[in-house]
């Protein structure tokens, strides 16, 4: 019982976050080739979680929200960030391809910017 729960709300969240993820894509009215769909079933798989608004993170990401215009749009920058990661983010070198890697920047590159946040109104400090 308590596994088809869990499995039901993994399944929910997932949902949520492609639905996010085609609503992102679905703004740059443009569709996906075939490498840039593989992108985007890894970045649901690897990056939804820390990188788009689900359920559980209504309120904020973990990571910032990503784009064509992600750390200047630089492919080989984006590659070596994915790849190696931060002190805040896993590199992805030994669970991905470099060729998924690829796959994931050319989704990311479909992507619109995100309006920048509005600032916190000064009865909220």
């Amino acid at each position: 019982m308590k596994r088809s729960i869990v499995a039901l709300l993994f399944v929910s969240l997932l949902s949520v976050a492609v639905g996010s993820a085609a609503a992102q894509n679905a703004a740059a009215d443009q569709p996906l080739d075939p490498t840039q769909l593989a992108g985007r079933n890894l970045f649901t798989q690897h990056c939804v979680v820390c990188h788009v608004k689900t359920l559980i993170t209504a309120v904020r990401t973990y990571g910032p929200a990503l784009s064509k215009q992600s750390l200047g749009g630089q492919e080989d920058v984006m590659r070596e960030l994915i790849s190696n990661g931060t002190p805040n983010m896993p590199g992805f070198k030994y669970s991905l391809e470099p060729g998924e890697i690829g796959s994931i920047i050319a989704y990311l590159k479909t992507l619109p910017p995100q309006p920048p946040a509005a600032p916190p109104s000064p009865a909220a400090r």
